[in-house]
């Protein structure tokens, strides 16, 4: 009996051996390869496996998920010589877990260096300054080439990202400085601009304002020349008038024309500014009874018309 239990014992404990060794339950976001006599046979998916014992093994395990690598910081010499210091990271999810387990050694450590030399090969075809502004055109160009480089590895390379492109200290400073010079060039311009611009509006009101006072000192001339049109031709008319008057024998008529003239003599005399006294020759009293004489035709006048 006690043999019999010692037996039985052996084999619940090989049983549990085997079952062990043998059974495979692959987790979710794993991928397992299966291997028959050394020999890649096929790849486990999530979920329950028997493994055929001492002939089947199981080769590798694949993490199927997204994974991040850090790229290190390197220095990378641009087309003009500069040296710039440059790091990254790069995302990547596995496929193919065959290919990823037997067609490359350690992928992690062949993807990190095969964006470490891209890196190195795409900012070198660039000058510092396009380095420094085109960070969307290196990723994509980065993204482009290791993604085909790394496809017969059976992954996916989603995802490159520069973090940093660090120049020297002593390019920054003249970057600095040079962006400080552009900065106060483009003021001086605006500000040149500025007062260009100040000075053709102000001519150009200038013009305007000689345009408009030409056209005023032409329409007062106008008006002045049309006034003394009209006051020659009253004149005109009064001595016609006047003479009429005197041809048929009106004494009155030759003494208005008279004293008119005297009268517009006296108020230019007395409207100077330096005439403070006035004094009337002997001959005023005369004239002044002449001015009778507009009243004697204002009557006859009234009498010819009614």
């Amino acid at each position: 009996m006690e043999q019999y239990g010692v037996l039985v014992l052996v084999l619940i404990v090989v049983a549990a051996f085997l079952l062990f060794k043998y059974v495979r339950i692959v987790p979710q976001g794993m991928e397992y390869t299966k291997e028959r006599l050394g020999k890649y046979q096929k790849t486990l998916t999530p979920g329950f496996h028997l493994l055929v014992p001492i002939v089947e093994r199981v080769g590798a395990k694949v993490n199927m998920k997204e994974r991040v690598l850090d790229v290190p910081s390197q220095e990378v010499i641009t087309k003009d010589n500069a040296v710039v210091r440059v790091d990254g990271v790069v995302f990547f999810q596995v496929l193919d877990a065959a290919k990823a387990t037997y067609e490359v050694n350690n992928l992690e450590h062949a993807t990190l260096n095969l964006t470490m030399t891209n890196i190195r090969t795409v900012l070198g075809s660039m000058d510092l300054d396009e380095s420094l502004s085109k960070r969307d055109e290196i990723n994509h160009s980065l993204l482009r080439v290791v993604d085909d480089a790394t496809n017969p590895w059976g992954i996916k390379v989603t995802r490159i990202e520069i973090k940093d492109i660090a120049p020297p200290q002593d390019l920054v400073d003249a970057m600095a400085r040079q962006m400080k010079a552009e900065r106060e060039k483009r003021a001086n311009i605006l500000e040149a601009e500025g007062f260009r611009q100040a000075a053709i509006l102000k001519a150009e009101g200038e013009k305007q304002a000689a345009v408009l006072e030409a056209e005023g000192r032409k329409e007062a001339a106008f008006r002045d020349a049309e006034a003394r049109e009209r006051l020659a031709g009253a004149e005109a008319k009064a001595t016609e008038v006047v003479s009429a008057a005197i041809a048929s024998g009106d004494i009155n008529a030759v003494n208005y024309f008279v004293a008119q003239k005297y009268m517009d003599a006296l108020a230019t005399i007395g409207s100077a500014e330096n005439e403070k006294v006035l004094f009337l020759p002997l001959e005023a009293s005369s004239v002044i009874g002449a001015i009778g004489g507009i009243a004697e035709i204002a009557k006859e006048a009234g009498k010819a018309r009614s």
